[in-house]
């Protein structure tokens, strides 16, 4: 059998090392495709495979079409927006992804955002500080609790909102449920936003909860661009101008809201959450892992598609 990397942006060399060891021990064959510039050349690539380990590359109809062979993708990372599920349903092919792998650095670039959101940006003047500062956390999954983890130690006080986790979860934590989106913005000076790009999150973020957020407020996302009301932050920033956004996904306005608002805005030039060698080599071998388990065993515990 064969196991094709597809991976536009690379990862590190170490991981592609570990990868390697794991499909090789396994007894079977690994294709490497990095930097590739033209869609057919992974349409090419996936034709034999039978495992496909994928990181922010788009898996659509046509190349689940070309992938003749492939009975499993495994996206290196937490989010899976970038794959078709119904159309690996259909060709019955499972997706899985790498849950928790990439969890602390996201967190941790939660705070290195909020940091410098209450500094100003670093721009000379006197800023704040984040201990006694209350944080809620719009979903409290992997991400969610290492960024409770994070701010605890930071002295915040830290509430979450999630419909899917039992409050005995969160509190075990050391963290407040609270169960409603209203009572989560109404009563946190910072929001860490970490819910998922689905039809019912999207643009879900916007003016009405923004302004309930209390003075010198600091919404900071680094989920998904999608679930933000890109127009209604722009006039939750222009009625507001104590809050600040930060987000690790540009949004598709950024030139503008960065034009009006300055530095009470800043987006990192590409998704970063994930970028540090430890969640690199993490997730790459995890979804190393993974797809020899499905090969191999017919293993599917993270399973995304039905």
């Amino acid at each position: 059998m064969k196991v094709l990397v597809a991976t536009e942006k690379p990862f590190a060399a170490v991981a592609v090392d570990g990868i390697r060891k794991v499909i090789e021990d396994a007894g079977y064959e690994l294709e490497i495709l990095e930097k590739y510039t033209d869609k057919k050349e992974l349409l090419n690539a996936v034709a034999d495979a039978d495992g496909l380990i994928i990181r922010s590359d788009k898996v659509d109809a046509e190349v689940l079409e070309a992938g003749k062979k492939l009975k499993v993708v495994v996206r290196a990372g937490a989010g899976y927006d970038n794959v078709d599920l119904d159309a690996a349903s259909s060709h019955n092919v499972c997706v899985e992804n790498t849950p928790g792998q990439n969890s602390n650095a996201v967190a941790e670039l939660v705070f290195g955002m909020a940091v410098m959101a209450v500094r100003n940006m670093y721009d000379g003047t006197s800023g704040t500080e984040l201990k006694d500062k209350t944080i809620g956390i719009h979903a409290f999954g992997q991400v969610g609790r290492n960024v409770a983890r994070i701010a605890k130690g930071f002295g915040m006080e830290v509430s979450a909102l999630d419909p899917y986790c039992p409050d005995e979860v969160i509190v075990e934590a050391g963290v407040k449920p609270v169960h409603s989106v209203e009572e989560l913005y109404k009563n946190n000076r910072f929001v860490s936003l970490h819910i998922p790009a689905t039809s019912e999150t999207k643009k879900s973020v916007g003016y009405d909860l923004i302004t309930l957020m209390p003075k010198n407020a600091v919404l900071i996302n680094t989920a998904r661009k999608e679930v933000i009301d890109e127009e209604g932050l722009a006039k939750a920033l222009r009625e507001r101008p104590d809050i600040k956004y930060v987000a690790d996904i540009k949004p598709d306005t950024a030139d503008a809201l960065q034009a009006e608002f300055g530095n009470r805005v800043f987006f990192t030039p590409k998704k970063m959450g994930a970028q540090t060698s430890e969640a690199n080599i993490n997730a790459g071998i995890a979804a190393a892992h993974q797809v020899v388990d499905f090969l191999r065993d017919g293993i599917n515990k993270y399973q995304v598609n039905k």
